[in-house]
């Protein structure tokens, strides 16, 4: 095989439709289009969506919900995470480093979920009341 005798498959091209070019060629007068009607004039036919003048589903049913975009720079963190890192010091690059939140995020904050005895340090990391009282309690602080 060379690459100038290279070819496609037989049946793989098909010649463009010239419409409007006699009687003979099957497509001549209104070209496949008919006689008359929105679909038969030239950029004549309905905007997405439309249903003929019946009121469309998409302002039929009720609107609901929002999801924040600031949302995907923020991330939870349990008591258990903090467990199993072991570090005394944590921030947010040493939880980045550990694969605990996506590289991405801006804002962290610690949830009470789990159990932590280790003392842990939080550096400009948030926390919910009952996680502080949990990291207080096991001889942790928060900076």
């Amino acid at each position: 095989m060379e690459l100038n005798t290279i070819q496609p498959a037989e049946g793989a091209k098909r010649g463009r439709r010239r419409v409007g070019r006699g009687i003979g060629s099957g497509l001549g007068k209104t070209s496949g289009r008919g006689h008359k009607g929105q679909k038969s004039r030239a950029g004549g036919y309905h905007k997405v969506g439309f249903e003929g003048g019946q009121m469309p589903l998409q302002r039929r049913l009720p609107k609901r919900g929002f999801k924040s975009a600031s949302l995907k720079f923020n991330a939870e963190v349990t008591l258990s995470d903090l467990q199993r890192l072991g570090a005394a010091e944590v921030d947010l690059l040493a939880l980045k480093k550990a694969g605990l939140v996506r590289e991405i995020v801006k804002v962290v904050k610690v949830i009470k979920s789990g159990e932590l005895s280790a003392a842990v340090k939080l550096t400009g990391i948030g926390a919910t009341a009952g996680a502080k009282a949990a990291i207080e309690a096991a001889g942790g602080s928060l900076a």
